[in-house]
């Protein structure tokens, strides 16, 4: 579930010969800021399903912009920060049942490879490791903005549950948790 998180994050603009503007203001060393919004989806069979967001996480991401590959992300994310919008889903969610957040208190993702894929987007390939499972990962990140000193990303992925242990509940709810970020970074 946590893909997402890891979503890793964000990343990646374009190469150095279309926007080196740009890439110039964006290459270095950013924090993960709070006010970064880190947002996910659980569908239901015959609509709905659950949505929320985490409230603490922590990452950082090095952005090389003469060379994407040598760039890296990482990112942290208290499951116990959970809020689906109703308590009683919240509290599920941080049970044994799925975060079990007793025994598993953070969730980790670490880039392992980061590929541009246009001007402003990258694929983020990486681990992601929740309930003491470890397995790979793919987040895609767009540069929505920058200045000085911040840049922003809005990342997306999709993590399977089962792999984590986390797949109560399937089929109804789809084994597939939809992540959706605003990640601010910065310098």
């Amino acid at each position: 579930m946590i893909r997402a998180l890891s979503i890793s994050i964000l990343l990646f603009v374009s190469p150095a010969s279309s926007l080196a503007d740009s890439l110039e203001a964006v290459n270095g060393h950013y924090t993960i800021q709070r006010s970064s919004m880190i947002g996910f989806r659980v569908g239901q069979v015959g609509g709905g399903g659950l949505a929320g967001s985490f409230a603490e996480f922590a990452g950082d991401f090095n952005l090389n912009a003469q060379n994407l590959a040598k760039s890296s992300v990482s990112f942290t994310l208290k499951p116990a920060s959970v809020d689906a919008r109703q308590r009683r889903i919240s509290d599920f969610l941080k049970s044994s049942a799925v975060f079990d957040i007793e025994h598993y208190p953070v969730l980790a993702f670490r880039s392992t490879k980061i590929t541009q894929t246009g001007p402003l987007n990258a694929r983020i390939d990486g681990v992601l490791t929740a309930r003491g499972k470890t397995h790979g990962e793919t987040f895609f990140a767009s540069m929505v903005g920058h200045d000085e000193k911040t840049v922003t990303f809005h990342v997306t992925g999709e993590v399977l549950r089962s792999p984590y242990g986390m797949d109560v509940g399937t089929p109804i709810y789809s084994n597939v948790v939809d992540f959706d970020m605003e990640l601010l970074g910065e310098k």
